[in-house]
């Protein structure tokens, strides 16, 4: 069905069709018994796909599949259930704000169909943490398809020195509803927000947002614990002084990576937009990042690796890199709803 709708799709801009597609699962979402019973057929049921991290922890979490939703697809929380149903076996929302914010002048989003790969400068667009806080809320931790994860930023406004309050605001607001908190520095997309990567910066940062949410513990009842998710473009050595300092300052796992600002072999028009870029080019970079962090953390946190998944393949290589976790959201503009349980289908059969 999905081969049929595509074309259609992209005739329209990238971001009308983004949302025309979110509104659609928003409205399915909605659908009395739906959800679970489309899960029930893309949801892998075998247990040689179920992860279970920071075992014996007060972290401890189990996944049914390793196959999660990255950020930036539903930034609101729109349609959670729907996206549960496609078989995924986490979500993560967001980014969030403390505040609401427009984002970006319009347009502002690139396919390149040529490369399976997008463009983005879209600029922590979101309807701001209360929003998000009041759409969790209509589905308790306890009601929920699957663990849900919410990526915190800062307002573009907001100026670096005053960061760590922000990323602490959205974890005042939205403790009680997350089951982990990802400190997004590395958007190429909000000015002067990568410069948070740097050691001390992002030591100082984590801190912050750890001491949030153990402040919030027996406020909220909830221990979500905290990752951190780096941009492929940093310099070795500062990738390793930043993963070390993330660690140090409490963070409980790596995201890896987020979009890069790099060009390479593209030939897809819209090579030349300003952005990051996503999917399969990025895949190789962020696949050798994971092998590094695995050498450098030692398996001391989980780590999830994103970028250029798109086949059972990919997810299996960056498995064996070192992550105990991947997601995706580039291949599924390509590859459509039915992606995570071709997926799925074709891990069990490799394995």
């Amino acid at each position: 069905m999905y081969s049929a709708l595509r074309p259609l799709l992209f005739r329209l801009d990238a971001e009308t069709a983004h949302h025309l597609t979110l509104r659609a699962l928003e409205g399915a979402s909605a659908l009395p018994g739906w959800a679970p019973l489309a899960r029930r057929w893309t949801a892998p049921a075998d247990p040689r796909l179920r992860r279970t991290l920071w075992a014996g922890t007060a972290w401890e979490r189990s996944f049914a599949s390793p196959v999660g939703l990255a950020a930036g697809l539903d930034k609101n929380a729109q349609a959670i259930p729907a996206f549960g149903a496609l078989g995924f076996g986490f979500l993560e929302v967001g980014t969030v704000t403390p505040r609401p914010q427009a984002g970006n002048p319009r347009p502002r989003l690139f396919r390149l169909p040529e490369d399976a790969a997008l463009i983005n400068r879209m600029g922590f667009n979101n309807a701001g943490a209360a929003a998000l806080r009041e759409r969790l809320g209509r589905l308790p931790l306890g009601a929920r398809p699957v663990p849900v994860w919410v990526n915190i930023g800062k307002n573009k406004d907001t100026p670096n020195e005053a960061a760590a309050e922000d990323y602490r605001a959205c974890v005042r607001s939205l403790q009680a509803l997350a089951d982990a908190f990802v400190v997004n520095v590395s958007s190429p997309n909000t000015p002067g927000l990568r410069a948070l990567q740097s050691a001390d910066d992002l030591g100082a940062l984590v801190r912050a947002v750890v001491s949030e949410v153990e402040a919030g513990r027996t406020r909220t009842l909830n221990f979500p614990p905290v990752l951190v998710k780096l941009a492929p473009d940093l310099h070795p050595a500062d990738f390793e002084a930043s993963v070390g300092a993330a660690l140090e300052a409490g963070a409980a796992g790596l995201i890896l990576t987020n979009t890069t600002l790099g060009r390479e072999g593209l030939h897809g028009a819209a090579r030349g937009e300003a952005g990051g870029l996503s999917g399969e080019p990025l895949r190789e970079r962020s696949t050798t990042l994971i092998r590094e962090a695995a050498r450098l953390t030692g398996g001391r946190v989980p780590l999830v690796g994103v970028g250029g998944v798109g086949s059972a393949r990919d997810v299996l290589d960056k498995l064996e890199a070192g992550a105990s976790l991947v997601e995706l959201y580039s291949a599924l503009v390509y590859g459509g709803p039915g992606l995570v349980g071709r997926i799925h289908r074709d891990l069990l059969a490799a394995l």
